[in-house]
């Protein structure tokens, strides 16, 4: 077979994959509506320690590309990236465990949860992730980090091996100061999984720093 049809092939392939993936997702037009006003009514509220809307738009296109359904989120705040994510996940057929340490927090996420119709689609957890990451049997296709920073290692370490191939890992506020000759937010941790033969990682700097991670092999 010639090359230049066995290339001709293969995109051909990648679109109708793509096509059937678009064609599976659930519509639920009255549940983008509930999840929309409720992020407008908030769209001024989500200072602690949550992402910006450009991130959560991320997280939520992220998912939908990749059709994921089995995601982890570690750092929930008050709910603003997990809105996303769970958002994304109800049309995949999918569902989020969040986990969060404050119990002030957890409660706020809850109720914002509740209050933008998702709660079906989160399993919110008040844990320490320290413990309960390690316990968490997966396996996951999707996972956000954005806990304390200098356990990040640690928290891709501990699920790393619960990462399905072609899965994809998340971290936030990272950016990468190599090129500037000066150090970047999470270096360390970002030369570290860029060091990883295994994973694809690119840096989306648009808003506060996404640091997407896919594994390609085991």
């Amino acid at each position: 077979m010639h090359i230049s049809t066995i290339i001709l092939l293969l995109l051909a392939t990648a679109f109708i994959t793509q096509e059937l993936k678009a064609q599976s997702l659930k519509e639920n037009p009255e549940l983008d509506k509930k999840v929309e006003k409720f992020l407008a009514s908030k769209s001024r509220q989500w200072y602690d320690m949550n992402v910006p809307t450009q991130d959560g738009k991320l997280l939520y296109d992220l998912i939908i590309k990749g059709h994921y359904k089995s995601a982890l989120e570690i750092g929930t705040s008050t709910g603003h990236s997990g809105i996303y994510i769970a958002w994304a996940l109800s049309k995949t057929g999918g569902k989020l465990i969040t986990i969060d340490i404050d119990e002030g927090r957890h409660k706020e996420a809850v109720q914002n949860f509740k209050e933008a119709g998702l709660s079906d689609y989160i399993d919110a957890r008040l844990a320490d992730a320290h413990v309960l990451v390690k316990e968490l049997e997966g396996p996951f296709d999707f996972v956000f980090s954005d806990a304390d920073k200098g356990w990040y290692k640690n928290y891709f370490m501990d699920v790393d091996p619960k990462l399905k191939v072609d899965g994809c890992y998340t971290t936030h506020n990272i950016s990468d100061g190599r090129s500037g000759g000066r150090r970047g937010q999470n270096q360390a941790y970002l030369d570290y999984v860029r060091s990883l033969d295994n994973y694809e990682t690119t840096l989306n700097s648009a808003g506060g720093g996404v640091l997407i991670s896919y594994k390609r092999a085991e």
